[in-house]
């Protein structure tokens, strides 16, 4: 367990801005993680609501440079998937024993999803200490996490859920997030020029 932190750490640390990635065409998944490299992103998540997900996490591991892992896995048998298609990471929107013992046992680096002290408390029975704090916005934003943040000192966060190209910065200023999760680099229509510019400018945020 203890050296899932370092693995993880690491990786919240590699960029200001992991992107949070829905692709609907695993053909759009090459180039974008392209992009995204180029513009200075390189830990990428791709989120497990299409279908063509686990196809896409095998298209972006192709470039060279990117960190590909999963998102929204709820479940074993969801974590054995993104595992065979390759994931390098797991970002689960939420915190239950029964997923986590199997990806703590595998020395995957992990990012479960907190919103409450309960769910941290959980998170630190089970070895963890890095943490998704989701849905950032709606769960009280910058304000309610600093108040969780205080008496979980150990713990560092990534905010996630409702986080903007404007918001990003501020989240960022508190010294227990190490980076944020957000979707604004990958608008929907955006050609992979602007892309990569909304990368580098995300990449630049820290």
């Amino acid at each position: 367990m203890t050296d899932n932190v370092p693995a993880i750490e690491g990786l919240m640390r590699t960029s200001a801005v992991i992107p949070v990635l829905v692709i609907d065409d695993a053909a759009t998944a090459r180039p974008l993680a392209e992009a995204l490299v180029a513009g200075g992103l390189r830990v990428l998540e791709v989120t497990l609501r299409t279908p063509a997900a686990l196809d896409a996490i095998r298209e972006m591991k192709q470039v060279p440079g990117a960190i590909v892992g999963a998102g929204t896995v709820v479940s074993t048998e969801q974590f054995e998937a993104v595992m065979e298609a390759g994931a390098e990471f797991i970002v689960s929107p939420g915190l239950t024993e029964r997923l986590a013992r199997p990806i703590i046992d595998s020395d995957v680096p992990f990012l479960p999803g907190v919103a409450t002290a309960g769910d941290i408390m959980r998170g630190l029975d089970l070895g963890l200490t890095h943490f998704k704090f989701f849905p950032a916005e709606t769960s009280g934003g910058l304000k309610a996490l600093k108040a969780l943040a205080a008496p979980f000192h150990q713990c560092r966060f990534c905010p996630t859920g409702g986080i903007t190209e404007a918001s990003a910065p501020d989240w960022l200023g508190f010294a227990p997030v190490l980076c944020v999760g957000g979707s604004w680099v990958t608008p929907a229509g955006a050609s992979m020029a602007e892309v990569e510019a909304k990368a580098r400018a995300a990449a630049g945020l820290r």
